[in-house]
């Protein structure tokens, strides 16, 4: 196997990949009874032993068993949600919104499983009476149709029926099957390896690659159909100017949509055979039905909007640039995180000399490792950024291998809880050789792990990633668990909850190795060696100590910013309360998007603080006077 621990199926991989076949479908613990689980989870080793032996024989008979108790517990919730359909629509007081987080054990009785359905449906109904109007009993009694449409279209994944309620074939109810099992055994492995299916890689590339083809069109199924939910900038959809958000989507080539299941519907949109594609719609606040028709030409579409933001502040001498960078992306059409980075900056060049830079990772969850590599070879010369260390000990060192630093002034990487990966190694490279300084949360996600993955060749046979390996940045560090400390905290609105690596299932452990400042070149055949000797060792980038030492000043400096902004303490009180709440959420569960008025304080403090590293840098370079 390629994964770096788990080699072979032992009894602990079985009793988790039980576990997580029930997580999978029941994450709301709102149609399993405690008494049905309780076999699965709490099995004993003689159990686990008699699975085991089962698999090895190819025999899934205990995972079809476990479908089918599923399958017993989704009949009882359709009968659960028929009867309280008919009592919510003729309730004549409206429902409070129950607690939207799920509870974390299983119900230990029938009417708790009710209690259960209703907080469900009570919840859908308060989504969409936020959007649109529910005054009548007939719209209300919509709410609760397309709610039971939803929730049976996912349980008869789980029933093998498809779309239209027909009996599944032989074949795709092994298929469907088999991808479960799989997506339980791989997520057994460890927290960051998947299984995934065909569907779900296409998303995942769209992700990773910040394109796909289309007309720009996301949908949403509505009380009243399928509808616009958002158009992307710059798409075919947004540059016609005829569709609106909320707009409903009545036909697409003529062929009607109503009463077609949200997947077909989205498929019809996907077909690759035509170029161009003529959706009709009805307005919903028009005061006739009439139906319009709008011809849209499919083409490559760039997700800008999710790729870079930027800004820049005027100081004397200068500006400040600030980057916010949403993911390590990169596509075969020459789109990278890299490449935007030196545009920003060359941009940032040409309205002014660039005196320092905010790099904004607060929410980045990571991306290509590659493209990690190059962002922080940004930001120093030649030397190691990333060492990554595989299952049977190899060693690989990726490299920046530019001898100048395509920025090298203050420079502030601002980070929170959520960052994470890619964003992490970036994040410590730089920290490592200390061209810039660590602000934000006190520490961040803590994924230190490589994942081998076929998820963005279109053409492979299966889509999956597996950890393979741990990486540890120069210092000989690796993130995996404790994240990146920073080196000013600044906290964001995700300090207050438990976020990281630590708090999700099977992470692996953390460790460390030696520092390799001075690059070993032991991963080189003997002529590479002797070049790299030549040309790429003179040029290498040392450690930079200055900012270390500036750190008391710049903390304090900090701190005291913070403790006189009333926006701050306003906001410092809200993570206080939100604090308070964090032991009885879930983790990595945010309840609250923390905020004070309309300023992003964060970002704010980071100019500051590159502010004070330029009147620092300033001062450090002026000469020395006295007299005699």
């Amino acid at each position: 196997m390629f994964h770096i621990e788990n080699k072979e199926l032992n009894t602990t991989i079985v009793r988790r990949s039980m576990k997580l076949y029930i997580e999978s479908f029941d994450p709301e613990r709102a149609y399993l009874l405690d008494s049905e689980v309780s076999p699965y989870l709490n099995m004993s080793e003689k159990r686990a032993k008699e699975i085991m032996a089962n698999l090895q024989n190819h025999d899934y008979r205990d995972f079809l068993a476990l479908n089918g108790l599923i399958q017993e517990s989704i009949v009882r919730a359709q009968a659960i949600r028929s009867f309280l359909a008919k009592q919510l629509v003729q309730a004549t007081m409206d429902f409070d919104a129950p607690n939207p987080i799920p509870p974390s054990a299983y119900s230990q009785s029938d009417d708790e499983l009710i209690g259960r359905q209703r907080n469900r449906m009570v919840r859908f109904y308060q989504y969409h009476k936020q959007r649109t109007q529910l005054d009548t009993p007939d719209r209300k009694a919509k709410v609760f149709d397309l709610f039971e449409k939803k929730a049976q279209r996912a349980e008869n994944s789980y029933l093998f029926l498809a779309s239209n309620d027909i009996p599944m074939t032989r074949e795709k109810i092994e298929n469907l099957l088999t991808l479960r099992i799989l997506k339980s055994f791989a997520k057994s492995l460890d927290t960051h390896t998947s299984f995934f299916s065909p569907e779900e890689a296409f998303e995942m590339r769209m992700t990773l690659e910040k394109q796909f083809e289309g007309v720009g069109v996301v949908l949403s199924e509505g009380i009243d159909g399928v509808m616009i939910a958002e158009l992307i900038k710059g798409s075919p959809a947004e540059q016609s100017g005829q569709i609106k958000v909320n707009d409903v989507l009545i036909e697409i080539d003529g062929v009607p949509t109503a009463g077609a299941p949200f997947e077909q519907v989205l498929e019809m949109l996907k077909k690759k055979d035509k170029s161009e594609i003529i959706l009709g719609f009805m307005r919903t606040d028009a005061k006739n039905n009439q139906i319009f028709r709008v011809p849209l030409l499919k083409r490559a579409i760039v997700m800008n909007e999710e790729r870079i933001q930027l800004g820049y502040e005027k100081v004397e001498g200068g500006i400040i640039g600030k980057i916010t960078l949403h993911s390590f992306y990169e596509s075969s059409e020459g789109i990278s995180s890299e490449k935007d980075i030196k545009d920003a900056i060359r941009s940032f060049r040409e309205k002014g000399e660039l005196v320092g830079l905010v790099l904004d990772l607060r929410e980045n969850s990571g991306g290509f490792l590659s493209q990690a590599v190059k962002v922080a070879g940004l930001f120093i010369s030649n030397g190691v950024v990333v060492v990554s260390k595989y299952g049977k000990g190899e060693v690989h060192y990726l490299r920046n291998i530019v001898s100048k630093a395509f920025y090298n002034g203050p420079l502030v990487v601002l980070t929170s809880k959520m960052s994470a990966s890619a964003s992490e190694i970036v994040a410590q490279a730089l920290q490592d050789f200390g061209v810039g300084l660590i602000v934000g949360d006190e520490r961040t996600f803590g994924k230190g792990s490589i994942q081998y993955q076929t998820v963005t060749d279109a053409n492979a046979d299966v889509f999956f990633k597996v950890t393979v390996g741990r990486y540890y940045t120069a210092s000989g560090k690796s993130t995996q668990i404790e994240g990146v400390k920073a080196d000013i905290v600044v906290p964001t609105q995700y300090a207050a909850y438990k976020i990281g690596e630590k708090y999700l299932e099977y992470p692996l452990t953390q460790d460390k190795m030696s520092p390799v400042f001075v690059d070993p070149l032991s991963d080189l055949d003997e002529k590479t060696r002797k070049l790299f000797q030549l040309r790429y060792l003179p040029t290498c980038q040392r450690v930079v100590a200055f900012w270390k030492n500036m750190l008391p000043t710049l903390q304090k400096n900090s701190a005291m910013r913070m403790a006189n902004d009333p926006a701050f303490q306003a906001f410092n009180k809200k993570l206080e309360a939100a604090s308070a709440r964090a032991d009885s959420l879930p983790p990595n569960t945010v309840d609250e998007q923390i905020h004070v008025g309309k300023e992003d304080l964060q970002m704010k403090e980071a100019v500051n603080i590159v502010k004070d590293m330029i009147d620092l840098e300033a001062q450090a370079q002026m000469p020395e006077t006295g007299t005699d």
